[in-house]
């Protein structure tokens, strides 16, 4: 009799092992299947800055989370204009994004110092002050739209292409009609240039180009190649007259339910991220304009650009009381640092 109840015991002993190790493995194929929606405006082309960010940054997820986390691509505004999905960001209905600065400075005014004319003079003091203190100011403060910000990617220098004249000197923009991003910064920059600036959506930008709604845009020489610009403009004038961070982004909701140890992985794909698209993105930005020559387009550099921060000087007087005294005198002064 007792051994009977000891046998009873051994076999109830096995059963509930095994039902315990079929649970665990059903938790375990749950959580290797959290599939995660990161979008971008741009082209899925290996050229393009937002595609290598976006990439880099979904392969590194999956790859330190052993799979835990697919991340599954959206380029081309499949989930919106960059308006529209930094509201999808804030909702959570949107997990990741690679995302231009200067929409984002329409939702945290402190954002638009990074698109003032001619901030930063060259790569290098631009990645001093945005991967340092004043970098990391400006990311914390995405918490206001349950936005978390990891790390700051490169866009590029903007640069004016046209189908009226090349530009040399602020005079040439006079009467040209130059689509820009509907922030109020762009469309300040170019009118105090003396151009016609024309807001419109990044979605309609080529096809406005193309009908002639406006004589041209600007944009970094990576998104003019892998969007075909070439084919619809004729000329590219090196102004590099506003820096373009690609600001990594995830939803305040998914941040909220990550780990300690997710989140800092996340943390460290996203700089990891940013730093391999930079490398990349320096090494095709050369090769890319003579590229844009050999399609048919005239490239010309501007030799002298003090008479364009001169004409820029009162935009920002003009958005100070807007991005804040204390955010402009805390980046400008990590700009003059890093410039030493």
């Amino acid at each position: 009799m007792v051994f009977k109840r000891k046998k009873r015991g051994v076999i109830g002993i096995v059963l509930l092992t095994i039902a315990l190790f079929l649970l665990s493995g059903r938790l375990n194929v749950y959580s290797a299947n959290i599939t995660l929606k990161l979008g971008f405006v741009t082209s899925a082309n290996k050229d393009d800055p937002y595609y290598i960010t976006s990439k880099k940054f979904a392969t590194l997820i999956e790859k330190y989370t052993n799979g835990r986390y697919k991340v599954n691509l959206y380029p081309s505004g499949e989930l919106g204009n960059e308006r529209n999905m930094i509201k999808n960001l804030m909702v959570g209905t949107m997990d990741l994004g690679v995302i231009t600065n200067a929409p984002v400075g329409s939702f945290v005014h402190s954002f638009m110092i990074l698109d003032m004319p001619f901030v930063f003079p060259n790569y290098e003091v631009a990645h001093k002050v945005l991967d340092g203190k004043a970098g990391k100011m400006l990311l914390s403060k995405l918490k206001q739209i349950n936005i978390k910000g990891l790390a700051f990617a490169e866009g590029g220098f903007r640069e004016m292409i046209n189908n009226v004249h090349p530009i040399y000197k602020t005079s040439d923009l006079k009467g040209i009609k130059f689509r820009v991003m509907r922030t109020p910064i762009y469309i300040a920059l170019f009118r105090s240039l003396g151009a016609n600036a024309v807001p419109l959506p990044w979605g309609s930008a080529f096809t406005a180009v193309q009908q002639h709604v406006v004589d041209g845009l600007e944009i970094p020489v990576p998104v003019i190649w892998a969007n075909k610009f070439h084919e619809v403009t004729k000329y590219l004038s090196l102004t590099n007259h506003t820096y373009s961070p690609l600001i990594i982004m995830v939803s305040g909701s998914l941040w909220n339910k990550l780990s300690s140890k997710d989140k800092k992985i996340f943390q460290k794909a996203a700089i990891e991220a940013a730093n391999y698209e930079r490398k990349t993105i320096e090494g095709i930005i050369n090769e890319l304009i003579k590229k844009l020559e050999e399609k048919g387009m005239k490239v010309n550099k501007v030799s002298n650009i003090k008479p364009f921060m001169e004409a820029v000087k009162p935009v920002y007087k003009e958005f100070e009381p807007k991005i804040g005294k204390k955010v402009m005198e805390t980046v400008l002064k990590s700009r003059n640092a890093a410039m030493k």
